[in-house]
């Protein structure tokens, strides 16, 4: 199976060299890596553009509606691949991912969409806590019967993306853009939990924001319960 990572980037300048060399040091190589340019000001898409030099599989577009939602569609409907993964640009993939990722998807034709456990990589406090990845599974599992997908690394077959590209929701004030995929694509079969790999995500949020990650997302996700509760 081909596969397509797509990398929906704003001014991701100190993070996006680190992604970038993970996706390519994968030993289970991506056909294509899509960088989407999100209206960047900083040096991001000069680093996108050095590391597309050497390596032809890097391609770089452009999405002018800003948001998190607006760029992983544009680079879903680029791409070529019959696995599409969604990974942040602050996201560090172990070197065995993409090869977990492709024999989840062979061995089992049910599963639409692979999700994992994260870790924190760059908060000293909580560094490699794997409690909050467990309780947030373990919650939304309860609420709604099935995984929930991680907005740091996803992945999901093309097919089902096609069912649900035209339903999923665009605002990031009103939803998730994860929990929003997750819903939609549920209906259509299996979101399997892989536990015997991680993805590290960066913490950011947690050290400059920390109102918005404790209060507003918790709120927003509450939200989002009431409003997509025909869909659950």
């Amino acid at each position: 199976m081909k596969i397509s990572v797509v990398i929906p980037c704003y001014n991701e300048e100190k993070y996006l060299k680190n992604c970038l060399l993970s996706i390519i040091n994968q030993t289970k190589k991506p056909n294509e890596i899509i960088i989407v340019d999100n209206n960047s000001t900083d040096n991001s898409i000069k680093i996108a553009k050095k590391y597309q030099k050497k390596y032809s599989s890097i391609k770089i577009v452009k999405e002018k509606n800003q948001g998190i939602s607006y760029s992983r569609n544009k680079g879903f409907n680029t791409a070529k691949g019959d696995i599409l993964v969604k990974c942040d640009a602050d996201t560090i993939l172990s070197k065995q991912w993409l090869a977990k990722v492709n024999l989840a998807f062979k061995k089992n034709k049910n599963i639409i969409a692979y999700t994992n456990h994260f870790l924190i990589y760059d908060v000293f406090l909580i560094k490699n806590w794997k409690i909050f990845s467990f309780v947030y599974q373990w919650l939304f599992k309860l609420l709604s019967g099935y995984h929930v997908l991680l907005g740091p690394a996803l992945a999901i077959r093309k097919t089902s993306w096609l069912k649900i590209k035209n339903q999923v929701c665009l605002d990031d004030n009103q939803v998730h853009e994860d929990i929003d995929l997750t819903i939609h694509i549920s209906t259509y079969g299996k979101i399997y939990l892989d536990k015997s790999i991680d993805i590290r995500m960066s913490g950011r949020r947690i050290k400059y924001n920390p109102f918005s990650f404790f209060v507003g997302y918790p709120l927003l996700f509450l939200k989002m319960l009431k409003t997509h509760r025909k869909i659950i």
